[in-house]
């Protein structure tokens, strides 16, 4: 619903501490970050088991242990950094699984790329529940994890926190939900409200100023619709028609006809859907069912949009959404398919190389300032393949977002994406 480092990325740094000693640039990758050679197959070990009775309550400063932390014999008398990747691989369903193999799989190939033999990625199963990311968290601390990388959901990122600070171990998480962020906590995700704020921001400099919105019914449509009335309030714009929908595509037809009747005469010029995949596809050629004309009122979506399949969707011709900067997650997927075979990850999956990217970078940082609250809030950012981003003190991540027009033949960028934090100089 989240991108830097040596990611495909090097730091933001202005010159002055720009992470020159990885010396990347923006596009990992694309940057030749393999050096021109073929990547070779990257072994990935399979997903770790979760134990089945939990272990007990243990005091996690007693847990951190020296003497007890993991070092595989291959670093024995060495100094590994050892960054923990906890993930729901154990999940009952399917898509979460597969979506957790895949972040495992971009972290791994992180790694393999920027090829920092201190890293150790300490892969451990959270089973998609606060109990169980406890448990994952308690052993990743008890190894000696010095930054924590995950878990997925914000239930989890609740149970972790409070371990994780008191081992004053920063947690770099996967959530969009901004309200499990800070005291340690920062979300490497894909903030709802910022996809909010920039696509409202770039239709009302188009000179669309009245809306309307069609909600999905739940905790999730609940925030879209509070980001974005605030979102159109701040830009002296009105929400002048509003209706939520339920998740059953029978139920979706009368909110559809309301939202199309309440157009009228031009009473509003834009329509917002946040709503993504198999609802999105049902419910938007419901509404020139309706007689609302996508050629008139311009449709405007969340980053759920970033689907090549829209393209095949004639109603969303034409409606503009907000997106990381595509070329440096095309990038990634092609190195991604040539390490693991033609199958495309999820979306997302990209969230796990810059994570790995971002911690390769850090490391190279002296021990005590590595993780620190410091560089992890670095006022100018990283550069990962989903384009800058940077930690905000309150655990917040600001991305900086381009945005794209669906066309038949894919979508194209209509406003670039930033390419630095920095104020322009005029």
């Amino acid at each position: 619903m989240t991108d830097a480092r040596p990611l495909c990325s090097g730091h933001l740094r202005s010159g002055l501490r720009a992470l020159a000693v990885l010396g990347l640039g923006l596009m990992l990758a694309g940057c030749n970050g393999l050096g021109g050679r073929t990547a070779p197959p990257v072994v990935v070990a399979p997903p770790p088991t979760v134990q089945v009775q939990p272990p007990p309550r243990v005091d996690v400063p007693a847990m951190r242990d020296p003497a007890r932390f993991y070092t595989p014999a291959h670093m024995a008398g060495a100094q590994p950094i050892r960054v923990a990747l906890l993930l729901p691989f154990n999940s009952p369903r399917d898509n979460v699984r597969t979506l957790s193999n895949a972040i495992y799989n971009a972290a791994q190939l992180a790694l393999f790329e920027f090829d920092n033999r201190q890293i150790m990625l300490i892969p451990k199963a959270t089973g998609g529940t606060s109990g169980g990311a406890q448990r994952a968290a308690q052993e990743a601390l008890g190894a000696g994890a010095d930054l924590i990388l995950g878990p997925l959901f914000a239930e989890e990122v609740t149970a972790v926190a409070p371990l994780a600070a008191g081992a004053r171990v920063p947690v770099v998480a996967f959530s969009s939900d901004s309200s499990v962020a800070g005291n340690g906590v920062y979300l490497l995700s894909f903030p709802l409200d910022q996809d909010i704020e920039r696509i409202v921001e770039f239709a009302t400099l188009q000179g669309l100023q009245r809306f309307g919105a069609l909600y999905p019914q739940g905790t999730y449509g609940d925030r879209a619709r509070s980001a974005f009335e605030q979102a159109v309030a701040a830009r002296a714009g009105l929400v002048v028609a509003a209706t939520s929908y339920p998740a059953d595509s029978d139920g979706m037809y009368e909110p559809a006809r309301r939202i199309a009747a309440s157009y009228g005469e031009g009473s509003f010029q834009a329509l917002f859907l946040p709503e993504g995949g198999a609802q999105l596809k049902t419910i938007s050629p419901l509404l020139p069912y309706y007689d609302l004309d996508p050629r008139q009122v311009k449709f405007l979506g969340t980053g759920l949009w970033d689907d090549p399949s829209l393209a095949l969707e004639p109603p969303l011709h034409g409606a503009w959404f907000p997106a990381p900067p595509p070329e440096g997650h095309a990038q990634f997927l092609t190195r991604y398919k040539r390490a693991y075979g033609s199958t495309t990850p999820p979306r997302i999956a990209s969230l796990g190389y810059d994570a790995a990217s971002l911690a390769v970078a850090l490391a190279t940082r002296p021990a005590g300032e590595r993780f620190s609250a410091e560089a992890l809030t670095d006022p100018d950012g990283f550069a990962g393949v989903d384009g800058i981003f940077r930690f905000m003190p309150d655990g917040r991540t600001e991305r900086g977002l381009a945005v794209m027009e669906i066309r038949a033949g894919g979508a194209v960028v209509v406003d670039p994406a930033p390419t630095s934090f920095r104020p322009p100089l005029f």
